[in-house]
């Protein structure tokens, strides 16, 4: 028996596909943003840069890291908005005509969620206000005192 040796192929490295245009995938991304759709999923779209891949494009380019911004700025009020179109919406009713609990605590669960996080990316906006009030014993007013001490220069001689 003799063993040959058979010839391997090598495999050639396909290169990975390069986006047509940044730019318009840039365009695209602010565009989904600003409609509040969550990052990730659009990266998710076929043809889409990874996320982490997102992030890397905005530290090296400033104008990408505005346009980035302010379409956050404008998804956050698209999500408030779909809050409200998920509170709006009647719920679902059982073959026998009465509402659903079920459908109605999903809704709510659903609204709420999208406004807690509206609340934790943009408290200004639409964060609970904080207002802080101090008080004295009692609730009363605060008593400040103060003690002023008036110390004496050391005395210096006349040569000095």
């Amino acid at each position: 028996m003799s063993t040959k040796k058979q010839a391997v192929k090598p495999v050639k490295k396909v290169p990975k596909p390069r986006a047509p245009n940044a730019a318009d995938l840039k365009r695209h991304i602010c565009e989904q943003i600003s409609d509040g759709v969550p990052l990730q999923q659009i990266c998710r779209e076929p043809g889409m840069p990874a996320w982490r891949t997102v992030y890397g494009w905005m530290e090296a380019d400033e104008k990408f890291a505005a346009d980035f911004a302010r379409a956050r700025e404008l998804g956050a009020d698209a999500i408030a908005e779909d809050s409200m179109r998920i509170v709006d919406e009647l719920p679902e009713r059982g073959p026998d005509g009465k509402i659903d609990p079920g459908s109605v605590a999903h809704a709510k669960l659903r609204a709420e969620h999208r406004l807690k996080l509206l609340a934790k990316w943009s408290p200004k906006k639409y964060g609970d206000k904080v207002q802080t009030e101090l008080t004295g014993a009692g609730g009363g007013a605060i008593q400040v005192a103060s003690t002023v001490t008036f110390v004496m220069p050391p005395q210096r001689d006349e040569e000095d």
